[in-house]
């Protein structure tokens, strides 16, 4: 009997595509990573489960090889003859975020080098700053496209550098890292002043959450800058906290999920998206699942937007 494969059955991959943890046997268009750790919190932490939660979550949207209709484009999404694949966590190390960073570097650059984008799953907004750094692996410059509530330009917390509230001030320290453009900004609190002037100085392009509701999806992408390689990183609490209460930084006023998705769908068509990234899930703070569900819904739009750009 043929089997039926249905969502509830099986292991929780992601979107229940299948395991290869041995990177130097991938074989994939798209691989997934998670990297479970939030030691770069400074507040509320539990972010290190939104892997696992995520992918529990992603389940309910697996449709295998036939993937699914989207009916308001016309197309056949996240089907054969893509090959996703989930590759499991970063060996992570709890209070060594140098052996964990490492971990990631080794891991994503061991996906770039077997031709597949790799979609991380986090885990502390700390993650992209070691995801950033492995993309020196593609030898050409990268755009960075954050979705976030919060600027992430601090320099450092006492001697504490790479820190969930840094990430964007590391990356723009690599030399293979071009423009930004930082989307969904809002909030008491963000960043200092001196943050802003430092983003600002470097050519980041700021979008306030305010802003990009008045400019709407085309105005925003006309003010992304145009390049060749995006790498894009979505905070969760870039979304507005009546979509995404589980997360430790919940802000109102912010972006929603066709608004992100129609971003990313329009970015794909002015680049390549090499890289993307999910962060700062709290489950502990989600009891309804929905921000879990909002970030496996998230990275599966990205997906099959990596997916029209591969003629998939």
């Amino acid at each position: 009997m043929e089997s039926l494969n249905l969502p509830i059955t099986g292991i929780c991959s992601f979107g229940k595509y299948p395991i290869c943890t041995d990177l130097s046997t991938l074989d994939a268009d798209v691989a997934v990573l998670g990297v479970p750790c939030d030691f770069a919190v400074g507040y509320m932490s539990g972010a290190r489960l939104g892997p696992r939660r995520i992918r529990e979550a992603s389940t309910q949207y697996a449709r295998g090889d036939a993937g699914f209709y989207d009916f308001e484009k016309d197309r056949q999404c996240l089907a054969a003859p893509l090959k996703v694949v989930d590759c499991g966590d970063a060996d992570i190390l709890h209070a060594d975020p140098q052996y964990t960073f490492d971990a990631v570097v080794a891991g994503v650059k061991a996906i770039l080098r077997a031709g597949a984008v790799p979609i991380v799953l986090g885990g502390d907004h700390s993650i992209s700053a070691p995801v950033g750094k492995a993309l020196e692996e593609l030898g050409e410059e990268v755009c960075v496209v954050q979705f976030d509530a919060h600027l992430d330009w601090a320099d450092h917390v006492g001697p504490l550098k790479y820190g969930n509230g840094s990430p964007m001030r590391r990356m723009s320290e690599m030399p293979h890292i071009g423009p930004m453009a930082q989307i969904g900004l809002r909030g008491i609190g963000s960043s200092k002043k001196t943050d802003f002037e430092t983003a600002r100085n470097y050519g980041s392009v700021l979008i306030s959450a305010r802003e990009a509701h008045a400019l709407g999806v085309e105005g925003i992408l006309s003010k992304i800058p145009q390049a060749k390689n995006y790498y894009i990183t979505v905070d969760i609490d870039g979304f507005d906290m009546s979509i995404a209460p589980g997360v430790a930084s919940p802000y109102p006023g912010g972006l929603w999920y066709d608004q992100v998705c129609d971003i990313i769908s329009g970015i794909a068509k002015m680049g390549k998206i090499v890289a993307a990234d999910l962060v700062e899930v709290l489950p502990a703070a989600d009891p309804s699942g929905i921000t879990c569900r909002l970030g496996a819904l998230t990275m599966m739009h990205t997906i099959a937007e990596i997916e029209t750009q591969l003629g998939k």
